[in-house]
């Protein structure tokens, strides 16, 4: 049975958790505190190198003749230690159940923000909110875990994408052309790419450009507990996956084109469009626009959350197998799924005191915050809890920032300055202290 948490907000749901009720066994590395608390990694680095691998996790390579290594690594940078007194949040707007946050690359003066009834907003970098510039209420829910959930922006800014549960209950991705002066064309809506969807949880919905300006998909492992159609591994199916995808060339009858590098093209019974596997809710991911490193949070089940890392340099996440279900994160989970060929998580956390539904954030590159600069910020949707995560000797050093509460999701402006989203509605920027 999977656990609802109350929200003042249309739904009351936990849009990223879906947790179980059910008891389950092993403990997680990190301190229940969360404060400046490590996970130890399963192979100790090299002098400048964090090095996630090691046991029976160890990655095998996927099905294609550009596997990556076994070992993942990545270069750490000589970080100054970030602290709660370097960080303050301010409330910077409110909006109507606030789910995502998007920047257009030919207006840095602007965010654009998703409503979860459907709606999408825009709003100046000095909080003043905006028009609506899409409602879509009429094509989408809050039931359960539906609704507006993912928004993002072509590079090049001359579109728009939306992720979004249909009247069927589907995820769906719609496209929508945007004029000189940010005016969405709403006669140039064309649906890119859809997916049946079993229960009405673990929709997953985040859309992001990657650095090859491809667009990425999440989706959850179908919804219910215990991913009950072992969808997550299947390569036959896009649930419970990172898809890549270019959409702004449909192809083959489809919305969209399948980019020929992707992992699986050309594998029997495999569907093209998928990057990575073994996700069971991959509630926001996100690009280092430093490094180009994709940085995952994935849901858990009973007992723990997890960050996952898949450097660029080691293929960003190509053809990784990410462990669900035959792990709930290091935890042995789903018996009659392979343990073989997953990437075990870079840290991971208990239900408990620090919460119980991981919402991904980014890595921070703005400049209001020097300190803060290549730490990982991300937090948790029961807590509010948010937190930073640095490499620190061989381990992954987890320290307090803030706390909000409904953590939906996490946002950059086109500077790179970082915001957080509250389903309560307000929305706050991450300032320097004082």
């Amino acid at each position: 049975m999977r656990r609802l948490f109350a929200a003042a907000v249309s739904g009351a749901l936990v849009l990223a958790a879906c947790s179980s009720d059910s008891e389950g066994d092993g403990t997680a590395e990190a301190t229940p505190d969360g404060s400046a608390s490590t996970v130890a990694l399963s192979t100790p680095p090299a002098t400048t190198t964090t090095v996630v691998s090691g046991d029976s996790t160890t990655p095998a390579a996927p099905p294609s003749s550009e596997a990556p290594p076994a070992e993942t690594t990545t270069t750490a940078t000589a970080f100054q230690p970030v602290t709660a007194d370097d960080v303050s949040l301010e409330v910077f707007a409110e909006l109507d159940a606030p789910i995502a946050i998007a920047a257009r690359s030919t207006e840095p003066g602007s965010l654009y923000v998703a409503e979860r009834a459907g709606r999408v907003v825009r709003v100046g970098l000095d909080g003043t909110v905006g028009e609506v510039v899409l409602d879509i209420s009429d094509d989408t829910d809050t039931d359960a875990e539906k609704g507006l959930l993912g928004l993002a922006f072509h590079p090049d800014g001359g579109s728009m994408y939306v992720s979004f549960t249909d009247d069927d209950g589907d995820s769906r991705i719609d496209e929508y052309g945007i004029v000189d002066d940010g005016t969405v064309d709403t006669e140039s809506r064309r649906t890119v790419l859809t997916q049946d969807q079993p229960f009405a949880n673990h929709n997953g919905g985040h859309l992001a450009f990657g650095p090859d300006e491809l667009l990425y998909f999440g989706l959850g492992d179908g919804g219910a507990a215990d991913d009950p159609q072992r969808s997550a591994l299947d390569p036959g199916t896009l649930l419970g996956k990172l898809v890549r995808i270019d959409p702004t060339t449909p192809s083959d009858g489809l919305g969209y084109t399948v980019p020929a590098d992707n992992p699986f093209v050309g594998v029997d019974g495999a569907r093209p469009e998928i990057w990575s596997i073994g996700l069971r809710n991959p509630w926001r991911f996100s690009f280092d626009r430093a490094t180009g490193d994709l940085w995952i949070g994935d849901v858990g089940q009973n007992v723990l959350e997890e960050i996952d890392l898949a450097p660029a340099a080691e293929g960003g996440g190509r053809g990784l197998n990410f462990g669900w279900s035959a792990f709930e994160a290091t935890n042995r989970f789903n018996e009659d799924q392979s343990p073989d060929g997953a990437t075990p998580p870079i840290f991971e956390y208990e239900h408990g005191d620090d919460g119980c539904s991981v919402t991904g954030g980014f890595v921070y590159r703005g400049a209001a915050i020097p300190e803060l600069v290549g730490t990982y910020v991300f937090g948790d949707y029961c807590s509010g809890r948010i937190w930073g995560l640095q490499p620190a000797d061989g381990a992954y050093r987890r320290i307090d920032l803030a706390n909000t509460v409904t953590l939906a999701s996490f946002g950059e402006d086109a500077a790179g300055e970082l915001y957080a989203v509250s389903l309560d509605g307000e929305i706050h920027r991450f300032n320097p202290a004082g």
